[in-house]
Parts: structure tokens; C-alpha cells; sequence
């Protein structure tokens, strides 16, 4: 499933940040807000269960999540994403994984991977602010699958076609929520029109 999050609130704070003129501070605010945003609707569809309470009134029947949510940032832009959810849903665990692509065998390889125990029981959403060829997102898919993982939901916050094709092709079991998809990938590998490299925005590094 492919959802598109075109929500007034979201598309406005993202214009901003498309903006070339949007220094890093406003950049990383739009963007933890936007995450928080999103997650509201990302997380439309957690199960929960029944259970019995007792207000200052009368017992009553509530619901709590019935299952554990871990959030997964793909270093390093992940992270932009990781506060807003949090805000929302404070009692998720977070694990962080890093890949990188060897230029001789062009093959993924692993850098830095902490998850927490029991990611076949749990709601796992990997975050990563672009979809843009979609091998990154693949690939962090494949080896949080491998840990155990069984219910993934990829969310982005700007993806282009050709990225998000990939993910459908390779993880047709996966969820992917965006913000916005836009037109194509230039011969670059960026997302036009896009914002430009996330990770540098966020973090000021260019």
C-alpha cells in the first residue's frame, strides 16, 4: 500500500522547507513537526485491546496499543523523523541501522545496526526523509527482516516514482506512507523537484 499524506498542514510546512532560502533551524523544525503529523495518521491503524478502567465516575471499557511500536531512523537524515513520532507515540523504542554500498561488488553492506529483542512481535517504522532510488530503503528492509521483523511500515517524507516502485517490487509487504511524491530522479540521483540532500539540510553540513 502506498499512502500519500496530502494534508493541508503537512504541505504547507514542507513548501517551506523546499524553499532554498530555509536555513537549517527552520529546516529541522518543519521537519520534527511534519513527522509528528505524520505519524498521526501512520499510526490510524494500531490494534489495540480492551481494558477495563475506572474514571473518578464509573468503570468503563478503554483501549491500550496492544502491541509494541520500535521506530528505525536509517542514519543519518532518519533522525529528523525520530523526535516528532516519539512526541506521539513516547513509549516506542528506537533502533538505528546504517548502510552503505561497496563501489567494487555495488552490493549492500552494513555498518551500524541496534535493535531492540522481540522485532517479530512489534510495529517497526523505518523513517528516512527521502525515497529516492529506494536502495537504501530496500536494503535497511531486507536486514530488519532478517532480525525477525514481520509488520513494517516505510515512511518518507518525499519520494520520487521510481523509488517508491522499487520498495513495491522488493517488499510488497510493506507500507509506505509519504508526504509527497514528485515527479522523477535526475541524472544526479536527486529528487526533482525535491529539497535537495536532507541529511546536509538537517544538520548543516553544506
Amino acid at each position: 500500500m502506498l499512502e500519500v499524506l496530502n494534508h493541508p498542514l503537512i504541505t504547507h510546512k514542507l513548501t517551506q522547507m523546499r524553499r532554498k532560502e530555509c536555513g537549517t533551524k527552520d529546516f529541522r523544525e518543519n521537519l520534527d513537526e511534519i513527522a509528528e503529523l505524520m505519524a498521526y495518521e501512520v499510526c490510524r491503524d494500531l490494534p489495540t485491546n480492551p481494558i477495563e478502567i475506572e474514571t473518578p465516575v464509573a468503570k468503563c471499557t478503554g483501549y491500550e496499543l496492544s502491541k509494541e511500536v520500535v521506530i528505525v531512523p536509517i542514519l543519518r537524515a532518519g533522525i529528523g523523523l525520530l523526535d516528532g513520532i516519539r512526541r506521539l507515540v513516547p513509549t516506542a523504542k528506537v533502533g538505528f541501522i546504517g548502510m552503505y554500498r561497496d563501489e567494487t561488488t555495488l552490493e549492500p553492506v552494513e555498518y551500524f545496526a541496534k535493535f531492540p529483542s522481540h522485532l517479530e512481535d512489534a510495529i517497526v517504522m523505518v523513517v528516512d526523509p527521502m525515497l529516492a532510488t529506494g536502495g537504501s530503503a530496500k536494503d535497511a528492509i531486507a536486514q530488519i527482516k532478517k532480525r525477525g521483523a514481520k509488520n513494517i511500515k516505510l515512511v518518507c517524507l518525499v519520494a520520487a516514482p521510481e523509488g517508491v516502485k522499487v520498495i513495491q517490487k522488493t517488499h510488497p509487504d510493506v507500507d509506505v506512507y509519504i508526504a509527497a511524491l514528485d515527479d522523477h530522479l535526475n541524472e544526479q540521483g536527486y529528487i526533482v523537484p525535491g529539497l535537495g540532500d536532507a541529511g546536509d539540510r538537517i544538520f548543516g553540513t553544506k
